[in-house]
């Protein structure tokens, strides 16, 4: 299909009615080979979110009196708007907060799931398509499992904000394959595996610690989809066409940094206390410089910085677009950072941990390394 830029036949994609084009003879054992170490690791980390040997959600936790995330990583609170509130207000106010961000990752999820589910539709490759249905499996789970964790915290999540929500809608629809492998793949995944690193590092809730370590061991091989398409297909792009996929990734990676946690996205949650967001907006403006929010970035869970670095490893950042990601990031620095992504090294324990759940301790679980 025109327009896919998919280049390597592994990534062939029809258009979404073409359904005969499945039904080609000559389509089923032309087997790309390039997503079999991925496919085969699913069974090293399988778990179910409804059966309490994997996780608990009858786990307790003190949510009147004890913060779910460390104080110092809310940014509401390094603003005016904690000096109105009280301890007491302070810890609701952030337990709402992890509200907000597990209800973005829950749509995030949904998103996840609907997206692949649709590569499933027009990728030609049995290979591709194999996986694309294995990581629609596993975005289920991921779905059950944050409404469940959800539920059991606070009863339902809450709405989606516009800026992600406009997002997950484009790249669902989108008839593009590469917009949905470089939206889905690198950049909503780059963002999740920041949170999921963050959340599984200072969680005081060990409910929402094991969650995030679950769900890490199977994002980790669903970010290796995108980076097989990326190796596949950037070094042999037009310039049209790379100039294409680059803008967008850094017009998304700007609509999200300024708009994904900013009081206007989050207006449920000031209404709980009767702040106006317009006035947290404000307060937000000048606590925030380009300078604070590049300090904040040299975090290597920070969600942004792992989005960066998730781009820049793909090759989608070049001399044209490297000045929006300089302002807040070194990026000579981020260059030289060895490949493995945050997260990979919890994922991996979280493996091993899975495999001994499933009775699985004589195999050596693939690295996350020898998957690509």
């Amino acid at each position: 299909m025109e327009n896919n830029i998919t280049k390597d036949i592994a990534y062939d994609a029809v258009a979404p009615d073409d359904f005969r084009s499945m039904m080609d003879v000559d389509r089923y054992n032309a087997r790309s080979t390039a997503f079999d170490k991925i496919i085969s690791a699913t069974h090293d980390h399988f778990w179910d979110p409804l059966d309490p040997k994997y996780i608990d959600y009858s786990t307790p936790f003190d949510m009147k009196n004890e913060y779910m995330m460390p104080p110092f990583l809310n940014l509401d609170l390094q603003t005016a708007i904690g000096d109105k509130l009280d301890e007491g207000q302070k810890i609701r106010l952030v337990n709402s907060s992890v509200r907000w961000g597990l209800s973005s990752i829950l749509h995030g999820e949904q998103g996840a799931l609907s997206l692949s589910a649709s590569l499933c539709h027009v990728l030609r490759d049995p290979g591709a398509q194999e996986y694309a249905a294995n990581q629609t499996r596993e975005e289920a789970r991921h779905v059950t499992g944050f409404a469940m964790y959800i539920k059991a915290r606070w009863g339902k999540p809450l709405p989606v904000g516009p800026a992600l929500g406009n997002l997950l809608s484009e790249m669902v629809l989108s008839p593009y394959v590469w917009k949905k492998l470089v939206g889905m793949q690198m950049l909503v995944e780059g963002l999740a595996m920041g949170a999921f690193a963050t959340n599984y590092q200072y969680t005081n809730d060990p409910l929402l610690k094991r969650l995030s370590q679950l769900v890490m061991t199977d994002e980790a091989f669903h970010h290796k989809f995108g980076k097989i398409w990326a190796d596949r297909t950037i070094p042999h792009l037009s310039q049209a066409e790379r100039d294409l996929i680059e803008d967008w990734a850094a017009q998304v990676f700007q609509g999200l940094l300024f708009n994904l946690g900013s009081p206007e996205q989050k207006k449920p949650i000031y209404a709980e206390f009767g702040i106006d967001w317009e006035w947290a907006q404000n307060a937000f403006r000048e606590a925030f410089t380009n300078a604070r929010v590049r300090e904040r970035m040299k975090d290597s869970t920070n969600i942004f910085r792992v989005l960066i670095k998730t781009l820049l490893k793909a090759g989608i950042i070049t001399d044209r677009t490297r000045g929006i990601y300089a302002a807040f990031v070194d990026m000579a620095e981020l260059h030289k950072e060895g490949d493995r992504m945050i997260g990979d090294d919890i994922a991996e324990e979280g493996i091993k941990y899975l495999m001994q759940l499933n009775g699985s301790q004589g195999r050596t679980p693939m690295s996350l390394a020898a998957a690509e």
